[in-house]
């Protein structure tokens, strides 16, 4: 069969799944780095783990619906294998088998793709990446404390302000449980109310309801708990007296008075964190304080950073006691909002400047031109066709490239060289030629 008659493949791509242009990529790892600088700031290390785990591993750990969404199959060898649909089972299994090696307590950031079969959204997709950082090892609330420090530097460094860290402790709703005698029906309760800001108390009502066989009453009291507000030292007051006699629920208050009196200690704005009792988180394995993160401009977008304490987990793998908290920042899910905010880089190029050609026959200087560019630090690109000056400016300003070195037959002439800001328009003429990389230095610093 010749070429012309071999069929042609669609190009597409999976429902849920995308492709990434340069525009996105650029803004994508410029955040990577923003998120890694703060991450390691707080002395987290970073880890990885595969993608693909056996499926024992994953399955499980999370609830009925996560296990639903993963991606699992037999491989060539046989094994029933998934796709990870977190970064914080495979951490837990990672634990287990190096933890006597790392020492405890241990901090670590994973950032990588994951992947869920779930229905997509806006915001929502088949695979899209995770920033996870976590402190295993302690139970110290101050690690729990430190979880919501972390997000905060972590949007402020994005160039957010506008936001909401939400938390709450699932100690402190085990106590309101046991309180109504509901506590042998936790896990589907606790599912149901994970639900409510998405679906609505009605809805939620009836699930609980009619699915659970909770009490009509017992559920108005469930509701009347998750719509407490006020200023957290005097909702902690409340729940102290209320739960005075439930050990658990007691534990789970002072962790939240920690997390509460550290963020006001370090100046977080009292707008910026709310104790929200109505919080549940979905997933099984949290064990103690929860969060989750809402922008104040998208907040129909969902939370963009949750997580929170888990101190069993590990304990499906090692009998070493390995308690955990952490969260994980959904990078995919913010970078779409800060695209839609104004508040992410556009650029289609990774260089800062160009350097055009005109003489073909001297490539080798402008090679060497880019090359001393490169020498300070500086990005830069050699345009590589044999076009017209205004289409190779315009190839740089389509690209977002902000500086052109020109050098013509008379700038070779003169030993010279002209630096153009297409930012601005100006443009430098007559710079000596062993001075290009201080000139173009000086245009991107804009002096």
């Amino acid at each position: 069969m010749s070429e012309s008659e071999r069929p042609r493949v669609e190009p597409r791509t999976l429902k849920g799944f995308r492709d990434f242009t340069p525009e996105v990529m650029i803004a994508k790892e410029a955040m990577v780095d923003t998120i890694r600088a703060v991450l390691r700031s707080f002395g987290f290390v970073p880890i990885d783990t595969p993608a693909l785990e056996y499926a024992e591993i994953l399955l499980g750990k999370a609830g009925g619906e996560s296990d639903k969404q993963v991606y699992r199959f037999t491989d060539q060898g046989g094994r029933d294998v998934a796709l990870r649909f977190d970064l914080t089972v495979p951490f837990a299994r990672f634990a287990a088998q190096h933890v006597r090696t790392l020492g405890v307590p241990f901090k670590r950031y994973h950032m990588g793709p994951v992947w869920r079969g779930e229905n997509t959204a806006r915001g929502r997709f088949r695979e899209f990446w995770q920033c996870d950082f976590d402190t295993i090892g302690t139970r110290s609330p101050i690690a729990d404390l430190e979880t919501a420090l972390v997000i905060d530097h972590l949007l402020v460094a994005l160039g957010i302000t506008r936001f909401q860290i939400r938390f709450s402790d699932r100690a402190v709703l085990g106590g309101l449980l046991d309180e109504l005698g509901l506590a042998g029906q936790a896990t589907p309760i606790l599912r149901s109310l994970d639900k409510l800001d998405k679906l609505g108390p009605e809805t939620v009502r009836r699930e609980l309801e009619r699915e659970g066989g909770v009490p009509a009453a017992a559920v108005e009291a469930i509701f009347a708990f998750a719509a407490e507000t006020g200023d957290p030292e005097e909702v902690l007051g409340r729940l102290r007296r209320r739960f005075a006699a439930h050990a658990g629920a007691q534990a789970g208050i002072e962790r939240l008075a920690a997390v509460v009196a550290g963020l006001s200690a370090v100046g977080v704005p009292a707008q910026r964190y709310r104790l929200d009792l109505g919080l549940a988180r979905g997933l099984d394995y949290y064990t103690g304080t929860i969060f989750e993160t809402v922008l104040d401009d998208e907040p129909e977008v969902g939370s963009i950073c949750s997580g929170g304490r888990y101190d069993n987990l590990a304990s499906l793998y090692t009998r070493d006691q390995l308690p955990g908290v952490g969260a994980s920042l959904g990078l995919d899910r913010l970078l779409d909002s800060l695209q839609r905010l104004g508040l992410s880089t556009n650029r289609g190029a990774t260089a800062q400047v160009l350097v055009a050609v005109l003489e073909p026959a001297r490539w080798l200087e402008y090679l060497r031109m880019a090359e001393e560019i490169r020498g300070q630090g500086i990005p830069a690109e050699l345009y590589l066709e044999e076009r017209r000056l205004d289409r190779q400016l315009q190839y740089a300003n389509r690209k977002g490239i902000p500086l052109v070195v020109i050098a013509g037959e008379e700038e070779f002439a003169t030993g010279t060289v002209a630096v153009k800001d297409l930012r601005t328009g100006e443009q430098e003429s007559g710079v000596p030629r062993p001075e290009l990389a201080g000139a173009v230095a000086r245009a991107l610093k804009g002096k």
